[in-house]
């Protein structure tokens, strides 16, 4: 599974960050960035979280 960015919606509110802090961070701007593209199963509940904690969808696992 992959977590799916849609940078232009993301507007760093950081709840992701918060729900899954091994995934993925803000960075010194506020932009968020992915440090994990490819989810295994040890991760997928904190990427489901992440994706679900989001308030403007920017987020989806495919």
């Amino acid at each position: 599974m992959k977590i799916i960015l849609d940078r232009p919606r993301c507007e760093g509110h950081g709840l992701c960050e918060e729900v899954a802090p091994k995934l993925m961070h803000l960075d010194d701007d506020g932009e968020l960035v992915l440090d994990v593209v490819e989810v295994d199963d040890s991760n997928i509940e904190a990427a489901k979280a992440a994706v679900r904690v989001c308030p403007v969808a920017a987020l989806k696992i495919q």
